[in-house]
């Protein structure tokens, strides 16, 4: 084998063992990589009790409760499905209901999530693409909401 031959050999050899670690890599955090979930999301992948993610969908209207404690509930729909929320803290100045939210934190064993921070929208126009393309696909989408 020539030197040429030998010096293409190692680059081809490489550069197919990067394509493989990035691919595991890839793979490894297929689900990671998503910026949030939706309620319809989290129950239909079962997601175990104690598991850090994102919960993202739009306030129920007449689901904030506020209790004396700095305990608020509330719960987070996406037009299909459903899920219920505390958090222990100040909410953002932007917070309320039928606004979109996201909110991290964990799952808890009853069906309901357990969030340590809740991001509130940053403008009157803001809502997350996805909520947005699910209420398009639902026909509840009102493009004064947001967009």
């Amino acid at each position: 084998m020539t030197r040429k031959q030998t010096r293409l050999t190692l680059i081809l050899s490489g550069l197919a063992l990067l394509g493989l670690a990035v691919g595991l890599v890839l793979f490894a955090l297929r689900d990671s990589i998503v910026f949030f979930y939706t309620p319809s999301e989290m129950i239909a992948k079962n997601i175990a009790p104690g598991t850090r993610v994102r919960l993202g969908g739009l306030v129920e209207k007449g689901s904030l409760v506020k209790g004396d404690d700095g305990l608020v509930t509330f719960r987070v729909t996406d037009m299909t499905k459903t899920m219920n929320v505390t958090y222990k803290g100040l909410l953002p100045d932007l917070f309320r209901e039928g606004q979109g939210v996201v909110a991290e934190g964990s799952a808890a064993g009853d069906g309901s999530f357990k969030a340590d921070s809740v991001l509130a929208k940053h403008d009157e126009k803001y809502m997350p693409k996805e909520i947005v393309d699910k209420l398009k696909a639902q026909g509840e989408w009102k493009p004064e909401a947001g967009g």
